[in-house]
């Protein structure tokens, strides 16, 4: 697949531009090639469809260091999902890659790590940030896992079945390095309504049921 850059150029006019790609995509995932700015510390990633299981990663680079950004996008072809899942995964060579599980998860990235609390890399834990996925009808509720070195994560469940608009914080302490942001999504399996037929079979089942018990009861 080819990658889709954009540069990112920050209301400072002497300030690096942030550098965001779709490094790779699978499930039916596409879109997020759009990606633009809205205000100095401020990215939006644009309108991504992620059919259930479907997965996106984006690399990027160049944010400010120690700053701590707003990142939004949204989210199409939503039906019925469990779980929205955006995980930070760091480039290895860092020196402190030690942190991490011996043994890293199949989907990490050859050359990247889970992030680890000692790399920089975060969700901009403390910041006050807005975490939201908000939908027509409701909102997600949102689960973080980024005080420990098992990684970086945010979990948004309980989305509807429209689009739903996610925003959330990036943080690099470092600065102008590089780094991957995995969004995935898996889906519920929908509940199979019965045909009507099944539904007679069903009903004609039961009676016969209570009318046998009838007799027994009689006799």
């Amino acid at each position: 697949m080819v990658a889709l850059s954009v540069l990112l150029l920050p209301a400072t006019a002497r300030a690096e531009p942030i550098a965001i790609s779709v490094q790779s995509s699978s499930g039916g995932f596409s879109g997020g090639d759009q990606a633009a700015t809205s205000g100095r510390f401020s990215i939006d990633l644009g309108t991504v469809d992620m059919p259930a299981g479907s997965v996106g990663t984006f690399l990027i680079d160049g944010l400010k260091a120690g700053s701590d950004y707003t990142v939004s996008l949204a989210v199409a072809g939503i039906a019925r999902s469990e779980t929205l899942r955006l995980e930070i995964l760091d480039p290895t060579g860092g020196g402190d890659d030690r942190l991490d599980p011996m043994s890293q998860p199949s989907y990490v990235t050859e050359g990247y790590s889970t992030s680890n609390d000692s790399d920089g890399f975060s969700f901009a834990q403390g910041s006050g940030l807005q975490r939201s996925a908000l939908f027509a009808g409701g909102s997600a509720s949102v689960i973080a896992d980024e005080l420990t070195n098992r990684g970086d994560i945010l979990m948004f469940t309980g989305l509807g079945r429209t689009t739903a608009q996610v925003a959330f914080g990036l943080r690099d302490r470092i600065g102008g390095r590089s780094f991957l942001l995995r969004i995935s999504r898996s889906g519920a399996a929908p509940v199979a309504n019965p045909e009507p037929a099944s539904m007679v079979l069903i009903g004609t089942g039961l009676a016969g049921l209570v009318a046998r018990r009838r007799k027994r009861a009689a006799a």
